[in-house]
């Protein structure tokens, strides 16, 4: 079992950290291009197709699995895996679950109520991306990081 769950979460942090490289390597800068007017309403749409089944379930999922192997590790303190287990889970409940549901999700709430057209449209895009970015950065690096140490779990032997 915990081989298997260990499988599960490396694959669905890695493609997590996939989706979140994807936005900090190109379509966030894609995005910084266009029109606030236009990057807006592109993103306002982006945030409402994220929360369709696909991401949320290797997201979620991810998260579930990060909690099991979070404690299996515990458990199973002294074998080496076990460090690894541990060390991805946490890096992935705070880097990228937890910055995510605190920070993200948060200003893409505020920028839903933002209307493309207001006078302040560009300043308050400007902010969002100011206060989102980093913050991607840092969950695709930890969704990554994680995928790597339960890979190293996996290699590792007793």
């Amino acid at each position: 079992m915990r081989s298997a769950a260990t499988l599960a979460g490396a694959l669905g942090a890695g493609l997590v950290g996939g989706t979140f490289f994807a936005f900090s390597s190109f379509v966030m800068p894609a995005l910084e291009r266009l029109p606030a007017t236009d990057a807006i309403k592109a993103m306002q749409s982006i945030n409402v197709t994220a929360e369709r089944p696909a991401f949320m379930v290797a997201f979620m999922g991810t998260t579930l699995v990060a909690a099991y192997l979070a404690v299996r590790g515990v458990m199973d303190w002294g074998d080496r895996r076990a460090t690894l287990l541990v060390a991805g889970s946490a890096v992935f409940l705070v880097g990228s679950f937890l910055l995510t549901v605190a920070h993200n999700v948060p200003l893409n709430n505020e920028l839903a109520d933002v209307s493309p057209h207001a006078a302040n449209a560009a300043a308050r895009w400007q902010e969002y991306l100011d206060g989102w970015n980093w913050a991607n950065h840092v969950r695709g690096a930890a969704s990554i990081g994680a995928a790597a140490a339960w890979v190293g779990a996996l290699l590792s032997t007793p």
